[in-house]
């Protein structure tokens, strides 16, 4: 397991303000649902360590995005022998948080924001992206290299 943590100061994109203060957490986890669970965990902790503490409602709905997006790439993105890559930026300002789950799985893209279908009421799995697109600001998922993809949604703390 690989975790890394870096505080920077550099300016945001756009932004005309003096440098702020940006926090990372990179961590790879195995594509398993022990390591969906450890996602959630981590991502509190840190959210906790960067100033949102256990219970406060920031960090439970940036743990239910992260919980979420980790399991889809568990569920839906695993490949043999390949992990998963969870990495949280929090921007300053207002503040906001990103959450990057990347999988190795590239081929099988969720779909489009706004165009998620919501499941049959019998069914027991399937509303876990409608519930990233209601909790946060923006959500979408890229393609980096022939081998992966990154699911993130971006979430207000304030």
């Amino acid at each position: 397991m690989n975790r890394e943590t870096a505080p920077s100061a550099a300016p945001l994109p756009g932004s005309a303000q003096p440098p702020v203060t940006a926090r990372h957490f990179d961590i790879l986890l195995s594509a398993t649902p022990r390591g969906a669970r450890l996602a959630r965990r981590l991502a509190a902790e840190e959210i906790h360590r960067w100033g949102w503490p256990h219970g406060s409602e920031a960090n439970r709905t940036a743990t239910l995005l992260v919980a979420e997006l980790a399991t889809n790439a568990v569920r839906h993105g695993r490949a043999p022998g390949r992990d998963f890559r969870l990495r949280l930026t929090l921007r300053g300002g207002d503040p906001e948080l990103l959450v990057e789950v990347t999988d190795a799985s590239p081929e099988r893209r969720p779909p489009v924001p706004g165009a998620i279908a919501p499941p049959s009421a019998d069914r027991d799995g399937g509303r876990g992206l409608l519930l990233v697109e209601a909790l946060s600001r923006r959500w979408g998922a890229t393609g980096g290299d022939p081998y992966t993809k990154t699911v993130w949604c971006e979430v207000a703390l304030a």
